[in-house]
């Protein structure tokens, strides 16, 4: 009986497992790596926000007679501002990867890297609910702008025909109330399409806009979009009075990820009378 069992278990004894390597996780690029998960990108936001509440107490305290939106006959060269009168003061804020980080997206981009696909991104905006996250300090910031009598408004890309889904992103993200049409402002809310001064101006006439914030130059003014080249536009925002607005008006948050920002050739980035090569010993 014995010598029945033992060959018994010799038969159902069943072969280890053999080990299978875990499947490697796609690479994120650098600039994935810094804005989603640095805590230099967190702090440089943390940074932001705090030096934009703190301007904006001061421009409640002041009453200031301009406001942060360009007029509509101005120029970067010769800027001028839309008056604020007896208008109720307002903030303008980009939405994505200014107060929504889309950590969604951009991880599925990292696993399935592809030219931008409209069609993607249209999906994304129908089903970001709970794949995004807050930009760090921005609820904290925009509480902080309500409590001191500001309307929070949203200026964005979004497409008006997804209204619904975008007001419960912003809100469930916990950057709400966020309602078209008075503080949410949508691509296709007029014949501009993406560009953002005719909603700057809509807004401007009912609010004085004390601070605006966003990821691109764009968020600002349409004009830093308009047939500029990579040099002429970064030098643009360095020359008085405009680079006097950034961080008094205007306050920018990091994006290495997307948008107008990632152009220029060599030539463009680096000035022949600043390149540098190792002496030739040294190679």
């Amino acid at each position: 009986m014995i010598l029945a069992t033992l060959a018994l278990s010799a038969c159902t004894t069943t072969t280890p497992p053999v080990a299978v390597a875990p499947l490697s996780s796609p690479a994120v690029p650098p600039g994935m790596q810094y804005l989603y998960g640095s805590g230099e990108a967190a702090a440089q936001a943390l940074q932001t926000w705090q030096q934009l509440t703190q301007f904006a107490a001061g421009e409640v305290a002041k009453a200031p007679t301009d406001s942060a939106v360009l007029a509509p006959d101005a120029t970067l060269a010769a800027p001028k501002w839309v008056p604020c009168g007896n208008k109720p003061k307002a903030a303008v804020f980009d939405v994505d990867e200014t107060v929504l980080l889309n950590l969604g997206f951009e991880a599925n981009d990292a696993a399935h890297p592809a030219p931008y696909d409209q069609k993607t991104w249209d999906a994304w905006e129908l089903t970001d609910l709970d794949k995004v996250a807050p930009q760090p300090g921005a609820v904290q910031a925009l509480d902080a702008l309500r409590r001191l009598g500001v309307t929070v408004i949203f200026n964005t890309n979004r497409s008006a025909a997804h209204a619904d889904v975008t007001r419960a992103t912003i809100e469930r993200a916990g950057l709400g109330p966020a309602v078209h049409g008075e503080t949410l402002y949508l691509a296709g809310d007029d014949a501009m399409g993406s560009r953002k001064d005719g909603r700057r101006a809509t807004i401007a006439a009912k609010f004085c806009v004390v601070a605006m914030g966003g990821d691109q130059l764009g968020d600002f003014s349409d004009l830093f979009n308009t047939a500029l080249t990579p040099p002429a536009r970064r030098a643009a925002v360095q020359r008085e009075p405009i680079a006097a607005k950034f961080g008094a008006g205007w306050f920018i948050l990091p994006n290495p990820v997307y948008g107008s920002a990632l152009k220029g050739s060599f030539d463009d980035v680096f000035p022949h009378d600043k390149r540098w090569a190792p002496p030739a010993g040294d190679k």
